[in-house]
């Protein structure tokens, strides 16, 4: 039995190797040839981006096309300046984002036509429908790299990013499909998968000694000045993720409105309590980071029906408190007593605000009437038209519920699946525990940013202008 352990934990506990030259480029170059094959057997152009688009606009009287790259913005510099945080990891952070963006995007326009073309073998592009979902589909993997930065190799990401894509899509397609719910924002499609995504594989790939890197683990006055810049573009531009894929018309306009009520709310709630959890007021730049943005995430799933202006206050204004009091209070919990090491504190943005904001959808949905919609109103909203003509809002409600359990359901079983396989003895090159949140295991850092960080380096220049100035002002002294 000794010996069955030893090889064991032999097995399991081999030395770390984060050396990639053979693993990331044969990753990247073996993955983006068989995009380019599987594009050019399954994917065209739709009416809008064919040559022949004029003659189909005149035909069937089309007046515009509807364009809406707000979400790329999102994905490529919100995620990714926000994830800029930690003091030694800002490549890493935004770089890897871009990565695992672009490839994601690739896989998830194939996994969104393949389960919602009518013809598998004939995929349409459409920018307004496939590539927005598609940035839907590469927001729930970034979620996910949330609980993991600075913890795991790129190669890692993009395997993460493969299966999170496939969940992403199969989850999907089965809540707003198979059960007709409605979650225009994805509060549950893509922030309770996504955020339980990565956090149960963050739990599978515990490191119990990741207290060595304790060091690198926080931030910086610049790294944190970066990440803002990430929150203000999320925050501008949620209501556009929020609405994007929402009825056209009043739909749309409501689930702007409401994202940007509730958005407001929960930026007051969340620097009342900072200022309230430190002793003398001061506010903590984690809280104002990241907290006041899960007003948006829990609007997603309500943010088209008629939830009223003050609904949505009081939904941001909840949402505040409840994301502040993660970071101050289960954060530290969950890494104490569950072994849940989660980097960026996607709990507290994207998982508790994105089951609230399944439970306000269902209780809004199910609370729905004709005197407060209309009929053609409530009918719209809802879609509650063919298979789906006799649903009540009580059984709207119902399913709404269900298609939360199903995204919990898929982000727990499925990050189980891609954790153990993460974990296995393979050439990943994720980094030790000591090495962590250190830029220098995979990218080369310049000298001058290697030694000094840019804040100590002007404080440094700084305090010898002020030395040269006092010399001379003593030599000045001296010669009078």
């Amino acid at each position: 039995m000794g010996n069955i352990a030893a090889c064991c934990r032999s097995f399991w506990c081999k030395p770390k190797n984060p050396d990639i030259r053979i693993s990331l480029p044969a990753i990247c170059f073996v993955w983006q040839i068989a995009m380019i094959i599987l594009f050019g057997l399954f994917v065209r152009y739709d009416d809008e981006s064919d040559a022949h688009w004029s003659e189909h606009k005149h035909k069937n009287n089309i007046t515009r096309i509807d364009t809406d790259r707000d979400v790329h913005v999102m994905i490529f510099v919100g995620f990714g300046f926000l994830m800029t945080f930690l003091k030694r990891y800002s490549f890493g952070g935004v770089g890897f984002n871009f990565l695992i963006a672009a490839f994601g995007l690739q896989w998830a326009l194939l996994m969104q036509g393949w389960f919602h073309s009518l013809d598998p073998n004939d995929v349409k592009v459409d920018f307004c429908i496939y590539i927005i979902n598609a940035d839907f589909c590469v927001a729930g993997c970034l979620i996910a790299y949330g609980a993991l930065l600075g913890k795991v190799s790129p190669v890692q990401l993009m395997v993460l990013t493969l299966f999170g894509i496939t969940l992403f899509a199969v989850e999907e397609y089965i809540i707003l499909n198979v059960l007709h719910v409605r979650d225009a924002g994805g509060s549950m499609v893509i922030h309770t998968f996504g955020a339980y995504y990565g956090l149960t594989i963050s739990w599978i790939l515990y490191r119990p000694k990741l207290d060595h890197s304790k060091n690198l683990s926080g931030s910086v006055y610049h790294s944190d000045v970066f990440a803002m810049i990430g929150t203000l573009f999320l925050w501008m531009y949620w209501p556009s993720f929020n609405s994007a894929i929402a009825d056209h018309g009043d739909g749309q306009h409501r689930a702007a409105i409401n994202t940007y009520l509730a958005l407001a709310a929960s930026v007051l709630t969340t620097f009342a309590i900072s200022s309230l959890s430190a002793k003398k007021g001061k506010l903590d730049m984690v809280h104002i980071q990241n907290a006041t943005l899960a007003g948006g995430v829990a609007m997603g799933t309500a943010a088209e029906f008629m939830i009223s202006p003050y609904g949505s206050l009081i939904v941001g204004f909840v949402c505040g408190i409840i994301s502040t009091f993660g970071y101050l209070v289960i954060t530290p919990f969950m890494e104490k007593y569950l072994k849940i090491q989660d980097t960026c504190g996607i709990h507290n943005l994207h998982a508790m605000p994105g089951v609230l904001g399944g439970v306000v959808g269902a209780i809004t949905a199910a609370t729905a009437s004709e005197s407060v919609y209309g009929h053609e109103g409530l009918v719209n909203t809802f879609d509650f038209e063919g298979n789906y003509a006799k649903r009540t809002p009580a059984t709207q409600g119902g399913f709404q519920a269900a298609g939360l359990c199903v995204a919990l359901a898929f982000g727990i079983v499925g990050g189980a699946i891609v954790g153990f396989i993460l974990r296995l003895p393979c050439c990943w090159g994720d980094p030790s525990d000591e090495n962590c949140f250190d830029d220098e295991v995979y990218w080369e850092v310049p000298e001058d940013e290697e030694s000094i960080p840019p804040i100590l380096e002007y404080s440094s220049h700084m305090v010898g202008k002020n030395t040269d100035m006092m010399s001379q002002s003593n030599y000045t002294v001296e010669q009078s």
